[in-house]
């Protein structure tokens, strides 16, 4: 069975593992919440490293907030291995790095926070007023860690881009290179269904794996709604 998030620390030394969605409460196993986060790292004791390894798809902005800042505060330094694919506010954890090495042929996504509802016009534009200011929150972070400037990184989040690891490295969203072979595994195309603008050689090296389907359903339901508050705001 496929252990999708865990931690566990050896001689000072800590090893977590995100391979799976970021949630606001955990449901299914492949999920990873900010307070199951919160709590294994309690657990983990009085730790100088952390070596945390990523694969995942993201999931809720504030969760994902909630876990970076988590590494960010930890006096542990704190070194991030992109192992497949850091995308939306996975790449936001990404950034609590003291380190972020890339893995050959993994990816960073950067795009534009958006969320699911049900509701009127006027509750979609409050949710849309809501969503900038959660995506300029997004900009001071990855412009803090990069150096790029906040109008830059505005633009490259509203295209949705995908970032190889030799981009992420020369770009300055990652620190280096590592030649080992990045596995995408653990990161259901349906996840990625979300999305926009995935490259096809990203969908053609995830994992073909089959969701529950109440799972499926509700990633249906997501992308519905999303279309809706996309089509109300003018996207």
């Amino acid at each position: 069975m496929t252990n999708y998030f865990q931690m566990k620390a050896t001689n000072n030394v800590a090893q977590i593992d995100i391979f799976g969605e970021i949630v606001g409460e955990k449901w299914f196993d492949e999920e990873t919440s900010a307070t199951s986060f919160r709590d294994a790292l309690k657990e983990l004791g009085d730790v100088s490293t952390i070596n945390l390894s990523i694969n995942s798809g993201g999931g809720s902005v504030f969760d994902g907030i909630a876990i970076y800042n988590m590494l960010k505060s930890h006096k542990a330094t704190v070194n991030v291995y992109v192992e497949g694919l850091a995308a939306s506010i996975a790449s936001v954890i990404a950034m609590a790095g003291d380190t972020i090495t890339m893995r050959s042929g993994s990816m960073l996504m950067i795009h534009r926070p958006f969320t699911v509802l049900q509701g009127n016009a006027e509750e979609m534009r409050k949710a849309a007023e809501t969503l900038e200011k959660m995506g300029d929150n997004i900009v001071n972070i990855y412009s803090d860690r990069t150096g790029i400037q906040t109008e830059e990184i505005q633009q490259i989040m509203s295209a949705e881009t995908w970032l190889s690891a030799e981009e992420a490295v020369e770009q300055g969203w990652a620190t280096k290179l590592d030649k080992k072979e990045a596995v995408m595994n653990s990161v259901p195309k349906e996840i990625l269904g979300l999305f926009s603008n995935v490259p096809k050689n990203v969908l053609a090296r995830v994992e073909k794996k089959t969701l529950s389907q109440d799972r499926l359903d509700l990633i249906e339901r997501e992308k519905q709604t999303l279309k809706l508050l996309k089509d109300e705001i003018g996207e």
